[in-house]
């Protein structure tokens, strides 16, 4: 299982290995990127919306963006919060900006930023210590069940609180509950009137028990800062600059904590898909996403489009499939553009019955890895998890590993964190252990020492517990491979650093098993092959998908299904469930026009977004504001980060053409000017400015103006004499100025006579 990595979407701009020396400057931040990702990586202010469609580069487009900002001086690490969804993609954003040298950005979820700012200012905001915090609410919902007389079996206790939670993200309580099912149109599991006597019961129960749970996180923390003006205020100062993941998939009540965070500022980019909003059923919408434009006129709009993931074989199928779409979310559909060489069209089969359609995937899948293809780029994507089960006896009966995506966090579990004791023992008294007697590199050493706890270089028969215990530690075995490759003098101790920071990132080696997973969890993944299996009528789309948007929903979520293949694509489906059985089932209907034989394609949406960029109001001259953008040497075109070089516009050691008489009669003026002011030189012009004004000899208000340390005072100030001076007048001497303190009350300077009337 591997996430969306550089190497892969980026061949040709790929490190050799996984641990890159950071870029040694601002600009070679930039390298690589194509001219849509550049765009977005170098507009640092002002509202910014990135549509990216899949495999485009979105994470590479935002973490450069940042670092860019951090580099060049523009955007300070710890006033920047990007967040996202999930603590994966957190931690994925954090290894990335970390390996671009841009450490110390705040990386999080919406819900660990606020519980954060809520653990932190809940003693200054209420008083005493946050409420503890409950990690299950399932147990709970259970009990208020019970207390209303009312019965659930173990799925009718999920859904009910399915639908707690999604009855919170929407700021939607109890006594509101059933109208707002009618309102949303939405089909709850039992009564809603019953449901909503539940969540008031489990609310209560809460409250007596002290306890809060994550949707409360957000609405208390919304609260705090509604409230407490200060608070908000305290929590902009140190935030300026936001970036937003995955927005098709923003919340009404993460749009409100956003809303809040953000004050009356607009220093916010925003990156999201509408094609690839499968979350709805929690309370997400691409409304905020799709109303950006509306919302902020000014903003700079980029459309990512050159999908760097998969074949033009898988892209072709992907922009057939939403080719059908209808909707507000078809209309901004993205067609995506293959950047990568031809491959293998995509496999349609049809099987008699489930287990045929298992047995037949778990071969196909043999056959892959015979061929070269690692079972970690290998995954099984399904609608619901109950139909795992059958894949994983196939899988396991033909002895292919395998592991279910959704458990513990690599560096969570047991073995794991055994290893890392393990391993930083032997940094520190590797000398004194015979275990180490032999080995003779890094590799060998952590061979060694995990050898102790079971590791061997021959994997385990079968499933099961055991095998993945030793999928873990073998993980970590081709992590110090891969570091000793990419650094040759590191140590054990170097190596136990890096996985320490690796933990506190959550960045996880690659753990060798085909990947069994729902369409749901596979969001924001990529693997070489993907089979997608189940595809018929009732499942894809799902029975109680009713309305024309719920099956639209479906649609978007087959795509991301084929949008997670780079390369090898299987769609399948069975006519029955068990052998024997009555073929009665039939291919799913989004598969109508695309698969061989299923006639046309029907209804076709409207036309696909193109890639590109459209820029807001204020950059077409609606808006006077001035942003500040990243310095430029105007010689050579370095980013500048240095404040000098800043002020003269150039590198220190790029060659200038300076006018040495012009420069001289600066100088004489500034002194003439600072004795009349009685302040020292530099409070009229610095050296820098002095001599980027001599450099460049600006003829109009404008050109002075552009020279960084001319702010609009001085302009008015000193401009008119600076001009002349540039231009070879002579300056007719002036009276001396008085100070500021000679001033009337106001600043404003009278000419002898009395202003009164």
């Amino acid at each position: 299982m591997t996430a969306a990595s550089d190497s892969t979407l980026f061949p040709q701009v790929a490190a050799a290995t996984q641990f890159p020396a950071a870029p040694e400057g601002a600009d070679a931040v930039l390298d690589g990127l194509d001219p849509e990702q550049r765009e977005v990586a170098t507009a640092l202010h002002g509202p910014v919306c990135v549509l990216a469609g899949a495999g485009t580069g979105k994470t590479r487009a935002i973490t450069h963006r940042i670092a860019y900002g951090v580099r060049a001086g523009i955007l300070q690490p710890s006033t920047v919060l990007a967040v996202t969804f999930t603590a994966r993609a957190a931690g994925e954003m954090r290894g990335r900006l970390r390996q671009l040298g841009a450490a110390g950005v705040q990386a999080r979820t919406f819900h660990s930023a606020a519980l954060r700012q809520l653990q932190y200012f809940w003693p200054k905001a209420v008083g005493g210590e946050v409420p503890r915090l409950l990690e299950r609410k399932i147990q709970l919902v259970s009990e208020a069940a019970a207390r209303c007389r009312v019965r659930l079996d173990r799925n009718e206790l999920r859904d009910v609180t399915g639908e707690i939670e999604w009855s919170k993200v929407t700021q939607t309580v109890p006594a509101d509950y059933p109208a707002a099912v009618r309102k949303a149109g939405r089909e709850a599991p039992r009564d809603p009137a019953e449901i909503g006597q539940i969540y008031g019961t489990y609310e209560q129960l809460k409250r007596d028990r002290g306890t809060i749970d994550f949707e409360d996180v957000l609405l208390l923390t919304v609260g705090v800062l509604q409230d407490r003006h200060d608070i908000a205020e305290q929590v902009r100062a140190q935030y300026q600059h936001f970036v937003v993941d995955e927005y098709q998939d923003v919340s009404p009540l993460q749009q409100r904590l956003l809303d809040l965070w953000l004050g009356d500022r607009d220093n916010l980019c925003v990156v999201g898909d509408a094609s690839q909003t499968i979350y709805s059923f929690t309370g997400a919408t691409p409304d905020h996403l799709l109303n950006f434009r509306t919302r902020h006129p000014n903003a700079t709009v980029v459309k990512l489009v050159r999908d760097y993931r998969s074949t033009p074989q898988v892209v072709h199928l992907a922009n057939g499939l939403l080719s059908q779409a209808r909707g507000r979310a078809a209309e901004h559909r993205l067609e995506l553009v293959s950047q990568r060489d031809t491959g293998p069209e995509p496999v349609y089969v049809e099987y008699g019955d489930e287990p045929a359609e298992a047995e037949g995937t778990a071969r196909r899948i043999r056959d892959l890895i015979a061929s070269g293809v690692p079972a970690s780029e290998i995954a099984v994507l399904y609608r619901i998890n109950a139909q795992s089960e059958v894949y994983e006896q196939a899988l396991a009966d033909l002895g292919v590993p395998y592991q279910l995506r959704g458990a513990e966090r690599f560096f969570e579990r047991p073995e794991v964190r055994e290893a890392g004791v393990k391993l930083r023992g032997a940094a520190r008294f590797g000398a004194n252990d015979a275990l180490l007697d032999d080995a003779v590199d890094l590799p060998s050493e952590v061979r060694a020492v995990l050898s102790d706890m079971g590791w061997t270089s021959v994997p385990p028969a079968g499933s099961g517990a055991v095998r993945d215990r030793w999928e873990s530690l073998a993980a970590l075995v081709r992590l110090a491979e891969d570091f000793a490759k990419a650094r040759s003098a590191a140590t054990l101790a170097d190596l136990v650093a890096e996985l320490d920071e690796r933990a506190n990132a959550q960045h996880a080696p690659t753990v060798e098993g085909v990947t069994l997973a729902s369409f749901h969890a596979a969001k924001g993944l990529e693997w070489d092959a993907v089979f997608l299996v189940g595809l018929t009528e009732g499942m894809m789309p799902i029975t109680y998908a009713k309305t024309d948007e719920q099956t639209e929903e479906e649609r978007r979520l087959l795509y991301v299904g084929v949008t997670r293949a780079r390369l090898h694509l299987g769609l399948s489906w069975s006519l029955s469930r068990s052998p024997g059985g009555r073929a009665v089932r039939r291919p799913s209907r989004f598969l109508d026009g695309l698969r061989p034989g299923s006639g046309g394609a029907g209804r076709r949406a409207a036309a696909a977004v193109a890639g590109g960029i459209e820029r807001g109001a204020a950059a077409r001259g609606a808006s006077k504001r001035r942003s500040r953008s990243p310095a430029r040497c105007r010689v050579c075109g370095k980013t500048l980060t240095d404040a000098g070089e800043m002020k003269l516009m150039r590198c220190d050691d790029c060659p200038c053409e300076v006018d040495e008489a012009l420069y001289e009669r600066l100088r004489d003026w500034r002194a003439e000017r600072a004795r009349q002011l009685g302040q020292p030189a530099y409070c009229v012009f610095t050296d820098k400015t002095l001599m980027a004004i001599a450099e460049s000899a600006p003829g109009t208000e404008g050109e002075l103006a552009g020279i960084p340390g001319v702010g609009g005072r001085k302009l008015g100030r000193f401009g008119a004499d600076v001009l002349a001076l540039c231009a070879g007048e002579e300056l007719v001497a002036a009276a001396d100025e008085p100070s500021p303190d000679d001033l009337p009350e106001g600043g404003a300077r009278t000419s002898g006579k009395s202003s009164e009337k």
